[in-house]
């Protein structure tokens, strides 16, 4: 792989600012934000309140910890519009969840909030490796999701070429990447399997192809899938974070160098981890839910958001600020098996250590009586099908030593498992049916 380790003075200052400048800046920033979401917001006047708290309490960034949370229900509570801290007329975009279980989670961005997620987004692009005048293939899906036009903004603002694709029809994916020569993709890592799957059923080497840059997020990877996707193209392969409650992609991202966890861009987004069931903060390096409140939004400022994520904050290596640990999952996503707790994550490393699997899998839960069951759905590569029931021992015993759950596997063919063609769907819970 190619050194792609950024030059010297191309970095933001506030990359490489000592610790006491980037909390001042953070306290001057926390104290507008919390002022603006009081004086502008009804919900959080009235949340702060009720906590009594006030904006002026603020006295340190510690004292953040008085001030109560903000979740997902709170954003449904108050659709559509509800929680815009300015004017309807200064809102020049509105994004939102996908909105299948229910009304979408809304969130609105005045001019500035544009060109400061535009700038988030350009900064973690040149962290993982992208340069100025690279052709970037954008297969994140555009719509009310905010990773199209995310990765399209910040690409167009680092300076690069975009080719704006969205997902589905991977054939002519490749064919785009091969033909337009593009460097870096931005994609969720489901997907990338998918990519990575075609370019073997057209006859093409991926490590011959033009990228040298994969920047995946949307859902929790693993260093495994990793380590599959690098040695299959000879590239990087980095993990950007982000959420559409706090701005969307670009919150956080691995640097290039040391792909050692995300550097959270702190100037803009302050986080915290607390406990998940106490709520209360947890000091650096212990694992808990992580929470950010926004310091420079204009339009929907968020404080305490409750992630969900589950994590644990680092010193800075490649940067000065703070790095978030690879997120493993979400305290919503976990599974609880017979008392075990099982994420997806581990069973993606399970199969993917599994010889002759390909990386494709889904999760059925069952019931079977009275007992939770759960059943993986793999399939074999396309030279190892006569192998099937050796695959399926082995995964079993790797998920049984290492996850500690008994689970049944079930092997198909070829092209069997459900792809992605965004979003990766893990687990298919039928114990109500």
């Amino acid at each position: 792989m190619k050194d792609l380790t950024p030059p010297k003075g191309s970095l933001d200052p506030i990359e490489t600012a000592s610790r006491d400048e980037i909390a001042a800046l953070q306290l001057e920033r926390m104290t507008w934000s919390l002022r603006h979401a009081y004086d502008n917001v009804p919900f959080y006047r009235a949340k702060f309140d009720a906590a009594g708290v006030h904006p002026d309490d603020l006295k340190t960034l510690a004292d953040l910890a008085r001030f109560p949370f903000t979740v997902k229900t709170d954003l449904r509570d108050n659709y559509p519009f509800g929680l815009f801290a300015v004017p309807r007329d200064r809102i020049v975009r509105i994004h939102g969840s996908s909105g299948t279980t229910g009304k979408p989670t809304v969130v609105g961005y005045t001019k500035n909030d544009i060109d400061i997620w535009a700038a988030m987004v350009a900064r973690s692009m040149r962290a993982s490796g992208t340069r100025p005048g690279d052709i970037v293939h954008v297969a994140y899906g555009y719509g009310l999701f905010t990773g199209g036009l995310g990765a399209h903004y910040g690409a167009e603002r680092l300076g690069c070429t975009v080719v704006p694709v969205s997902g589905g029809m991977t054939e002519r994916q490749v064919t785009l990447i091969e033909d337009f020569g593009a460097s870096t993709i931005m994609v969720t890592p489901s997907y990338m399997l998918n990519i990575l799957e075609q370019y073997r059923a057209m006859g093409l080497d991926p490590a011959q192809s033009p990228l040298q840059v994969g920047i995946f997020g949307a859902e929790p990877w693993t260093n495994k899938m990793r380590a599959e996707v690098e040695t299959a193209f000879d590239m990087h392969a980095v993990d950007i974070y982000g959420l559409s409650e706090i701005m969307g992609p670009g919150v956080a991202n691995e640097c290039v160098e040391t792909k050692d966890g995300l550097h959270i861009w702190e100037d803009h987004f302050y986080p915290e981890i607390i406990d998940p069931e106490t709520g209360a903060v947890l000091p650096d390096g212990e694992l808990g839910e992580l929470v950010f409140t926004t310091l420079t939004k204009e339009g929907l400022p968020i404080i305490r958001y409750r992630t969900r994520d589950l994590t644990r904050l680092l010193p800075g290596t490649a940067r000065t600020m703070r790095r978030m640990e690879k997120i493993t999952g979400r305290s919503d996503d976990m599974i609880i098996l017979r008392g075990v707790n099982v994420f997806p994550t581990q069973i993606e490393e399970q199969v993917l250590r599994t010889a002759g699997l390909a990386p494709h899998f889904q999760i059925e839960l069952y019931r079977k009586g009275p007992m939770d069951r759960m059943r993986v759905h793999v399939e074999s590569l396309p030279d190892a099908v006569d192998g099937a029931a050796a695959q399926a021992a082995e995964l079993k015993k790797h998920i049984h030593d290492v996850v500690g759950v008994s689970a049944e596997i079930a092997v198909a063919r070829p092209g069997s498992v459900a792809r992605s063609q965004g979003k990766a769907q893990r687990v298919i819970d039928n114990r109500g049916a």
